[in-house]
């Protein structure tokens, strides 16, 4: 925390939209990608509708050669249709999750077919900003917490569960220091 430096709001946003939807098509098109490769891809789909995310019904119109120009994979897109078509039907009512616990959240988000638990943390992390979320699954934040703890390889989910347990109740505040660490690396 005293190498990074206060977070401020970009740094706990990390360039995430406000809104749900639009958080959540920001966390899709971010699946297993780099950071990099994910503002790149996100940045030209925005651009492909104006400069904000697609609505629900513009995703549904526009073709998936039309998706993939802006980089966005075929199964991608199927989850990015899919998403929009849960909130348009109400099945996805995400005026609502805000009130849900973070478990809660986590299943009604997986119920659509291409979101995973990672993507459910992110949408935790970064726009429901629950204070004790640590996604066991990203690779970058085990990455980091290796590097801060010296240790010879990145640690396995249960490892980085264990090693992580003294930062509750605010592993959240943890992991955002840790991918904020990588940012700061050279390269």
């Amino acid at each position: 925390m005293r190498r990074v430096g206060p977070l401020g709001e970009e740094g706990r946003s990390r360039g995430r939209p406000e809104d749900p939807y639009g958080a959540l098509v920001r966390t899709v098109v971010g699946q297993q990608l780099s950071v990099r490769a994910a503002r790149s891809i996100y940045g030209r789909l925005c651009a492909r509708f104006g400069g904000r995310p697609p609505l629900p019904g513009e995703l549904e119109a526009v073709s998936d050669d039309e998706l993939r120009a802006c980089g966005v994979s075929g199964a991608k897109a199927r989850c990015l249709r899919e998403l929009a078509r849960s909130v348009e039907e109400g099945s996805l009512p995400l005026g609502e999750l805000g009130r849900l616990s973070d478990e809660e959240v986590v299943s009604r988000l997986t119920a659509v077919r291409g979101i995973g638990r990672w993507s459910a943390e992110m949408f935790l992390i970064f726009h429901l900003r629950r204070p004790d979320v640590l996604p066991v699954g990203d690779l970058g934040l085990r990455r980091a917490a290796a590097l801060l703890y010296r240790l010879p390889e990145p640690p396995g989910p249960e490892a980085f569960r264990r090693l992580a347990m003294p930062w509750r109740p605010w592993r959240t505040t943890a992991c955002l220091y840790l991918w904020r660490s990588l940012d700061a690396l050279p390269g």
